[in-house]
């Protein structure tokens, strides 16, 4: 008889969505190219072979029924949740994940996500039973995302463990008349995480640097937990506002042409 350790690991995707934004309103419900982005991002994540569910959580019924009407997998949750990794530890609680399965939080507001990334962040901890999170960087290519705050650079070591992440260009070039300059890597909002780890993050006390950046991530540096980062080529653009909407359709219609 098979022990839990030596069961297969089980990857699941679960999409946290919020209709109440500050910048967006119903965000998750809005068409692209006359379907909701919400049903783009499922419809993306179902084509990944290593997962077995991907599930929606929400704490808002008319995201849960857009949802059911096009079969998704939904599942509702308490609506007093202060962030995105509490929505999705109560849905990994609710769907009963073993604690050594690894859950990946997909961004309901990245409709154009490459499919692979959801393997590069998931593998780690397929391949590493004592890793407990993964994410994803990317070699930023765009100068003005260097200064910018809402892109979230990050610096790590040798074996590519998080060293740390910040709305500031990090690292800070000293010497700026130096020929070389540095490489700069931005964070990409795709998570994995041990279920059972999810767990003991969402009940840590906020970190202080967390406070300051307003950076998740950086609690679970904070109390000395690994972060793995892998290093993506797909860059994924976030829908935030109406326009960012406007350039994701304008993509998909060039590309379809």
């Amino acid at each position: 008889m098979e022990t839990e350790k030596e069961q297969k690991v089980e990857v699941v995707a679960i999409i946290p969505a919020r209709y109440h934004s500050n910048r967006f309103e119903g965000k998750p419900l809005a068409l692209i190219n006359g379907k909701p982005m919400i049903q783009h991002v499922v419809e993306r994540a179902q084509t990944v072979p290593l997962l077995s569910r991907v599930v929606v959580a929400t704490d808002d019924q008319r995201i849960a029924d857009c949802v059911a009407q096009f079969d998704g997998e939904v599942v509702i949750t308490r609506s007093d949740h202060v962030s995105g990794s509490d929505r999705l530890a109560e849905a990994a609680e609710l769907l009963d994940i073993s604690e050594y399965d690894v859950v990946v939080n997909i961004q309901g507001d990245q409709p154009l996500f490459d499919a692979e990334v959801i393997e590069q962040v998931a593998g780690p901890l397929i391949h590493d039973p004592s890793l407990p999170m993964a994410t994803l960087i990317y070699k930023i290519v765009r100068p003005e995302e260097i200064d910018d705050p809402n892109h979230v650079k990050t610096v790590f070591d040798h074996e590519n463990n998080a060293l740390y992440f910040s709305r500031s260009p990090v690292p800070f070039q000293r010497n700026p008349e130096e020929e070389q300059s540095p490489t700069y890597y931005k964070h990409l909002g795709f998570y994995a995480y041990r279920k059972g780890f999810l767990l003991t993050f969402v009940a840590l006390p906020e970190g202080e640097w967390e406070r300051f950046e307003k950076l998740e991530q950086l609690r679970a540096l904070e109390y000395g937990y690994r972060i793995k980062v892998v290093l993506t080529e797909h860059d994924s653009i976030e829908v935030d506002t109406p326009e960012d909407l406007k350039r994701v359709e304008e993509f998909i219609i060039s590309k379809n042409k």
